[in-house]
């Protein structure tokens, strides 16, 4: 199976952000790491594709979780526990 496109939009001071790309790298998925804090298109771009303004926002293969979920995040990676 071809590596999933992941983007994580996050802030640097957000636990569930670091949580979320913590989980990531030990599953060894690449993923875009976008600071919205630093980057207000990348943080537009986030709210116009999840509704939200809160982090983090994952895009995997275009589809958007809210929040650290890891069961849907691993439903969307194909991944098992």
């Amino acid at each position: 199976m071809s590596q999933p496109r992941v983007i994580v939009y996050s802030t640097p001071t957000c636990p569930w952000c670091n949580a979320t790309k913590r989980y990531l790298r030990e599953r060894q998925i690449h993923f875009y790491d976008v600071d919205v804090s630093r980057d207000q298109k990348a943080a537009m771009e986030m709210v116009r594709k999840s509704g939200q303004q809160g982090v983090p926002v994952i895009d995997i293969n275009g589809r958007i979780v809210v929040g650290f979920d890891r069961a849907r995040i691993d439903a969307l990676l194909g991944l098992r526990r």
